[in-house]
């Protein structure tokens, strides 16, 4: 399952889940905009999802469950079912494997799992340290170490937290990377990064899920 990013449920959201399917996954993101703005463009809903302080956590805990439930009754499911997010959504990704039975976890360059976004902000999100001790299944973490949202230290104390708690987690920062370095179509790609992660990643799942 792949969580899409802020921008929403766009045309790089849906290459990666095509990756993942030539991977052969069944491979499903749930367009977690789709309440706010039905039928709308991407950006659109998007918007109108920022506009109303983003998706509530709740809600997406449900989105996420509907969904793993779908792919467990897929007649070529194993019932293993695995997740992963990028930028918001890397976040999104830790708040399920804290909520949802899951086999396995991907955080990709998720922010505010530690802290409180800025107030004032037009998207609301708290920490997560509350519901880190309910994490469900290993977690592999990928970020950047140019990367201020989560920073390097944010990092490593979520790291440690999950140490503290007995969490199995892997986690890989990259020199020279920043926000979104997996992102093909932005500046902030970085080939190396993003090619290491996809290996650790398709290691990851094939561990965990196989």
């Amino acid at each position: 399952m792949v969580i899409h990013h802020l921008p929403g449920y766009d045309r790089a959201t849906k290459e990666i889940v095509r990756r993942f399917a030539e991977m052969g996954y069944d491979a499903i993101s749930p367009n977690l905009h789709y309440r706010k703005a039905p039928g709308a463009a991407p950006d659109d809903a998007a918007a109108a999802a920022r506009a109303r302080g983003g998706v509530p956590d709740e809600r997406l805990i449900d989105d996420v469950g509907g969904a793993a439930a779908h792919l467990r009754l897929l007649p070529s499911s194993n019932r293993k079912v695995g997740v992963i997010g990028y930028c918001s959504g890397g976040r999104q990704s830790v708040l399920a494997a804290c909520s949802v039975d899951l086999n396995a976890a991907v955080d990709c360059y998720g922010a505010y799992v530690v802290s409180d976004s800025p107030q004032g902000g037009s998207v609301r999100m708290t920490s997560l340290v509350d519901r880190l001790p309910e994490l469900r299944c290993p977690l592999l973490g990928l970020f950047g170490k140019d990367d201020a949202h989560p920073g390097p230290e944010e990092v490593a104390t979520l790291d440690s937290i999950l140490t503290d708690y007995g969490k199995p987690h892997e986690f890989y920062s990259y020199d020279g990377a920043g926000h979104a370095f997996f992102a093909v179509d932005r500046p902030s790609y970085r080939v190396e990064a993003a090619n290491d992660g996809w290996e650790r990643i398709a290691a990851f799942f094939a561990k965990h899920l196989a």
